[in-house]
């Protein structure tokens, strides 16, 4: 619900509100339009659920900032579709950028909790290519070479991935290459065996 605790027009929020207005109008063949100031209304809602997931965040309840922030993102998009001027849908999209990357923070940040390297570093992937498509969608996609949020990405990737604990295919091939470096071609030949060898066993599990 709304942090604050009310519940306009008996609605969990002004944004279920307007959904099912829109709902009921799409299903009478008419179209839903929103104003200026209910545009404005919405975005003082969006406001309050910024200020609680950011709140969220410090305590690391990761899985409430992905709530909140999903939220406002589902907000952008109703916006967007149900006004024509452009100007008002904006005054709530130009936050895409950074909504998309505290949901990001908040999606890896629950994989990195249970220890799920790759897995973070797949939402991190995930989340940069968002932000990244949302400036080649606008009107200034140059805008994207110097956002903070997708600096701000991929130096947490690195440092993520540097954290990352090496599989043990990785471990052998870095000495595989060492291997080969020193002339030790026989090693190297032993550790190349030795990767394919638990390559075929990772396939074949795979396929059980």
């Amino acid at each position: 619900g709304r942090p604050d605790g009310m519940r306009p027009h008996g609605c969990e929020s002004l944004l279920t509100y307007h959904q099912l207005k829109a709902a009921r109008a799409v299903a009478g063949g008419e179209t839903y339009q929103l104003t200026a100031e209910q545009c404005a209304e919405l975005q003082q809602e969006g406001i309050q659920y910024y200020h609680r997931y950011l709140s969220l965040f410090q305590i690391n309840d990761f899985h409430g900032v992905v709530r909140d922030t999903q939220r406002n993102l589902d907000l952008f998009d109703f916006v967007n579709a149900h006004t024509e001027r452009d100007e008002l849908s904006w005054t709530l999209q130009q936050f895409r950028p950074y909504v998309l990357m505290m949901n990001t923070r908040a999606k890896a940040s629950i994989f990195l909790g249970q220890g799920k390297f790759s897995e973070a570093i797949g939402e991190i992937k995930r989340g940069r290519g968002a932000i990244l498509e949302f400036f080649q969608r606008s009107n200034f996609p140059e805008s994207a070479a110097k956002s903070s949020e997708i600096h701000f990405l991929d130096d947490w990737l690195k440092e993520v991935a540097a954290k990352r604990p090496r599989s043990k295919i990785e471990i052998m091939e870095s000495e595989m290459e060492t291997a080969v470096a020193k002339e030790f071609y026989e090693r190297a030949a032993e550790l190349r065996d030795a990767i394919n060898q638990l390559r075929r066993q990772s396939v074949a599990q795979n396929l059980l």
